[in-house]
């Protein structure tokens, strides 16, 4: 097919508007957000309450956790990528089951490991026996000791701060981590997180928690999440997707080809990517009604859903954000580009927000930090703020 011609402006427009980034949603509509920005990647749970404070106005942080918690609409789990996300309850089947195969990649490595497979499933399958109600990970270890008659064990390894000894059970002379078992588990669509008891996160099987839940196959849910993804990320291309999703480069083609027929081929500034036909219109016609100003946190869905990063950042400033380890600085966005890197930090009765532009910022761009720095205070739910610039 002949690919027409759309601007960069008009592409940005078309996503930022998906994102809800150049017009931030109401509150009732949390859920509905978080699935069109295809998941808030909670790594870091801070990181991803504040991706939807961005798209969501007049949100408060006890919004989020109620949604968690209470309401149930939205739900966190590892999915996209093999890490952790908020998502739409209702969709929970869309984003685990179509990243499934994300998953054989686990049972490849312990299959070279020499770690018996039915062993590691038999296990998988007492953690969801026992998850009949909200249960932190010792109370799990537990019921999973008396149930299969195994010993728990303590495994050494290293996390994100240095070393450490963690819980686990000893197969075929290898320690599996309980974290490593509950992250199977979530992959599988066996277990979700449940409601906080004090600082201890709870798991719980989806179909007890879940409102409304229903499962789908991975041949429906696989194009579905193809399908949200361009909705939100498009013009992409096929290994755009693979990074999206870690999943191997014959696994994307497989899904990709099985919606090839609903999408449409576009060239923005002489590279092709592809859009569901039924926005092309949308696209066409996207346009900035700027300065469009917004604080992203680290791991922000738009920060992560290209491969080549030149809409977003020029390339003398791409190591400001996209740093070592995988790690990504909070970005300042403006009309859809990265204007400068920004922190925060809570001081008491505090919020103090640092912004460090890549150049300097016009008097209507600085107004409009400091208005978004006083919406996240607000947020936060702290009485002060003050912002510096440099």
């Amino acid at each position: 097919m002949a690919a027409p011609s759309v601007s960069p402006e008009r592409v940005a427009a078309f996503r930022l508007a998906r994102h809800h980034l150049s017009e931030r949603a109401p509150t009732s509509a949390l859920a509905r957000v978080a699935g069109d920005m295809v998941g808030a990647q909670a790594q870091v749970l801070s990181a991803a309450q504040i991706s939807l404070w961005a798209r969501t106005r007049g949100l408060r942080l006890e919004d989020v956790n109620a949604a968690l918690s209470e309401q149930r609409t939205l739900v966190k789990t590892w999915c996209l990528r093999g890490t952790l996300h908020i998502i739409p309850s209702n969709d929970f089947a869309v984003f685990v089951r179509g990243s499934a195969r994300r998953g054989a990649r686990w049972t490849a490595w312990m299959l070279r490991a020499g770690i018996p497979i039915d062993a590691v499933d038999r296990l998988l399958e007492a953690v969801r026996d026992v998850l009949d109600r909200p249960l932190t990970r010792m109370e799990i270890a537990g019921r999973i000791r008396d149930t299969l008659g195994i010993k728990i064990a303590a495994k050494s390894g290293r996390g994100w701060g240095g070393p450490s000894n963690a819980t686990g059970f000893q197969i075929a002379g290898t320690t599996l981590s309980l974290d490593g078992i509950m992250f199977l588990a979530g992959q599988r669509g066996l277990a979700c997180f449940g409601p906080m008891r004090g600082a201890e996160a709870t798991f719980v099987r989806p179909e007890d928690w879940l409102p409304n839940w229903h499962d789908m196959p991975a041949e429906k849910a696989e194009p579905e999440l193809l399908r949200r993804y361009l909705r939100g990320h498009g013009p992409a291309t096929v290994p755009d997707y693979a990074r999206w999703t870690y999943m191997t480069a014959a696994d994307t083609r497989d899904v990709w080809r099985r919606l090839e027929p609903e999408m449409a081929p576009v060239d923005v500034a002489g590279r092709v990517g592809w859009v569901l036909r039924g926005d092309l219109a949308a696209l066409r016609r996207a346009k900035l009604d700027g300065p469009i100003v917004r604080l992203l946190p680290s791991f922000d869905s738009l920060l992560l859903g290209l491969v080549d990063k030149g809409h977003l950042v020029d390339a003398t400033h791409y190591k400001r954000i996209y740093r070592p380890q995988g790690w990504l600085s909070p970005v300042v966005l403006v009309d859809g580009r990265a204007a400068g890197v920004w922190s925060y930090e809570r001081k008491g009765r505090r919020l103090a927000v640092r912004v460090e532009a890549f150049r300097r910022f016009p008097a209507a761009v600085r107004s409009r930090v400091t208005d978004e720095s006083e919406d996240l205070r607000r947020f936060f739910g702290i009485p002060e703020v003050t912002v510096a610039f440099r």
